[in-house]
């Protein structure tokens, strides 16, 4: 693998869904990207496979939901933290846009 470089990537703030990082070759194996949600929606169900992630909260209310009934409740300025290979979705529950980064990272 090529030798990872320091780099910026700007984020345009707006639409649904932007990729900020892909992994290899700009990484040594963390994605990222920005997720904007509307009232009630949400990303669906997913999960961190072989990775763990951490979902940054920066404008907005959201309910976490995690391995079938547990939800945690979040708003702007909160980190929340996904364990490897757990199933959770993301939706907003509050009035106005729902913005978040996600990183994900694999565990060594």
């Amino acid at each position: 693998m090529d030798k990872a470089i320091p780099l910026v990537v700007k984020f345009s703030g707006e639409g649904k869904y932007q990729r900020l990082l892909a992994g290899s070759p700009q990484t040594q194996g963390l994605k990222s990207g920005f997720v904007n949600l509307r009232p009630g929606e949400e990303i669906g169900i997913h999960s961190t496979e072989d990775r763990e992630e951490a979902i940054i909260i920066l404008n907005g209310k959201a309910v976490v939901y995690y391995e079938n009934d547990n939800q945690l409740e979040v708003e702007a300025n909160s980190v929340v933290y996904m364990p490897p290979n757990t199933k959770h979705n993301v939706k907003n529950t509050g009035q106005d846009l729902l913005s978040y980064i996600f990183v994900v990272t694999p565990v060594k």
